[in-house]
């Protein structure tokens, strides 16, 4: 059978007392992606990363830096055993905004030793052949602090220093990193719907490479920010939420996401200024609590990967980013759907407490200088994930008609009337429904891109 990529657990059903497995998208190749025949480890410079400096608007000798690309990164479950060693990681980004100058932050924010990385590169994709392969007339090495070379402290990111490649918007950018040392994959962002490659040795700087194996995540790359080299108005839209923003059940290497979609309408749009849109989804993600599955269940194999809540992961996700100006809130299904499914029922939560959760959101934004919009929960009645019933609905319902009327967030993105079910609200339209009535298709995060009013944006 295919392996589904299922970013949310899915009732067994050989196991209708409740337990839960996830069919992860990545599967066994997680697991080869690192174990190739190991070489002597290159030597590495231990340099300093370059320091990032954070805030609403970066600015240095390239003008103005606003983030085009970014995802959240999250720890690992114990039985992920994924090791890199003297190999290099060939990753692909799809690029809202457009410029001249381009630099990567690294993150080791997860890791519990050093992350040494031998050599960085970046590189716009060749037209035509594998997806793999670089055109070599723009690839370009990284430096850290002026190093080829850097060693980030674990718990830390990096961000490299500037690098001239001219990069349109909303076009590919690929990052090619060497990991000269036994290097566990630590941090991660594990539903990338991107097909990356591995390959031994240091072939960062290859045309072509001979891929050891296909992976479909991203690993230790979390954020990509361009400058055009001048003083500008650009900035950028932060959507913070789960695996529908996450892009869950789209089509892989189609940038079919809802925020990709959103990309594209301000492009065409021609605003005044140039805005990046940054998909901080995480599948799993909950607005309230980490993961925590219960012991002994299945979801100890990948809670891991739903990354820490909302209100941890805000100053980093959403806040630090270069440009960060607008955010986009769509959080809250999986605080009601996980108690009792992957969650302990301990962590059940109500209404109301969903409701605090994104007025502290709401408060944390504005201290920022940020604007901040509220999404509505999409319905997910009859879900295949166990998280709907009637008090359940309930909440969603008591959520979003706050959403819509207390007049706390600077705007409201009315995802729920967008996507519902004219014959039944409690349900998806079925024709913007991936078939496990939670999850949007293609189609339905077309339709949510839609459903956000651009002036709020300009």
């Amino acid at each position: 059978m295919r392996a589904h990529p299922a970013w949310f657990p899915v009732r067994s059903r050989a196991r209708r007392s409740g337990r839960y497995v996830v069919a992860l998208l990545t599967g066994a190749l997680l697991l080869s992606a690192a174990h190739s025949a190991p070489a002597t480890p290159a030597s590495a410079a231990a340099g300093a990363g370059a320091a990032a400096r954070t805030g609403p608007v970066e600015k240095g000798d390239a003008g103005t830096w606003v983030g085009t690309w970014a995802t959240t990164p999250t720890a690992v479950p114990a039985s992920d055993t994924t090791v890199f060693d003297n190999q290099t990681i060939r990753q692909t980004v799809h690029t809202s905004v457009g410029g001249n100058r381009v630099r990567i932050r690294l993150s080791n924010e997860f890791g519990d030793r050093p992350l040494v990385i031998g050599e960085a590169r970046v590189a716009r994709p060749a037209n035509g052949g594998p997806a793999s392969r670089i055109d070599p007339s723009t690839d370009r090495p990284l430096t850290f602090g002026g190093r080829t070379s850097v060693t980030i402290p674990a718990g830390a990111p990096a961000v490299s220093d500037p690098v001239s490649l001219r990069l349109p918007a909303g076009s590919e950018l690929v990052v090619s990193i060497h990991l000269p040392e036994r290097t566990p994959g630590s941090t991660v962002h594990a539903f990338a719907l991107q097909h990356n490659h591995v390959a031994s040795g240091n072939v960062t700087g290859r045309a072509g490479i001979e891929a050891t194996s296909t992976i479909d995540r991203w690993y230790f790359l979390t954020g990509v920010s361009v400058s055009t080299g001048r003083p500008d108005r650009s900035s950028a839209v932060i959507a913070l939420g789960d695996s529908i923003t996450d892009g869950a059940n789209t089509e892989a290497d189609a940038n079919h996401r809802w925020p990709d979609f959103l990309g594209q309408r301000l492009r065409a749009a021609h605003g005044p200024h140039s805005l990046g849109v940054l998909n901080e989804g995480i599948s799993g993600n909950r607005l309230l609590h980490d993961p925590n599955p219960p012991t002994g269940s299945d979801a100890e194999n990948y809670a891991a990967y739903f990354g820490q809540s909302a209100l941890r992961r805000f100053d980093r996700d959403v806040a630090a980013q270069p440009g960060a100006e607008h955010v986009i809130v769509l959080l809250g299904v999986n605080d009601l759907g996980h108690p009792g499914t992957v969650a302990p029922e301990s962590e059940k939560v109500s209404a109301q407490d969903i409701i605090d959760a994104h007025r502290q959101l709401i408060a944390r934004a504005h201290e920022r200088g940020l604007t901040v919009y509220g999404g509505t929960i999409l319905p997910f009645k009859n879900d295949t994930l166990g998280f709907y019933s009637t008090q359940n609905e309930a909440a969603r319902q008591a959520v979003n008609r706050w959403i819509r009327v207390g007049g706390e967030y600077d705007g409201v993105i009315d995802f729920d009337k967008a996507l519902r079910d004219p014959a039944d609200p409690q349900r998806l339209r079925p024709s913007y429904d991936s078939g496990d009535h939670l999850h949007p298709n293609d189609v339905g995060a077309e339709a949510m891109a839609d459903a956000v009013p651009l002036h709020l944006l300009h």
